[in-house]
């Protein structure tokens, strides 16, 4: 089992930065893929970044270029951010970790941009 809390969310101008925190506990932070999704009102769920077990980092084609994923083994936590913010960038930002048969979410966070 893992507990997941986003934390970092909150309102920022076009053009602005902002970096988003995922606290896990509760199992061994080592095994599990990490990931922030987002979802916009009336949309889906989309993939915005992911940080593998290794460090491998890949990252959604809007965010390429504006974002940087990473994670701390000491202190079990995964950052994501972003820089250059858009008005298309307001979602719910939400932490993910996962195996190959397991997969957990964190509440989310708002982000919104806007002047």
């Amino acid at each position: 089992q893992v507990q997941l809390v986003e934390s970092g969310g909150g309102l920022v101008q076009p053009g602005g930065s902002l970096t988003l925190s995922c606290a896990a506990s509760g199992s061994i932070f080592s095994r599990y893929a990490m990931g922030w999704y987002r979802q916009a009102p009336g949309k889906q769920r989309e993939l915005v970044a992911r940080i593998s077990t290794y460090g491998g980092r890949y990252y959604a084609d809007s965010m390429k270029g504006r974002a940087t994923i990473s994670r701390d083994y000491a202190t079990n936590t995964m950052n994501l951010q972003m820089n250059s913010l858009k008005p298309e960038d307001t979602a719910v930002y939400y932490c993910n970790a996962q195996t190959t048969d397991l997969n957990y979410w964190g509440q989310g966070t708002q982000v919104t941009v806007s002047s």
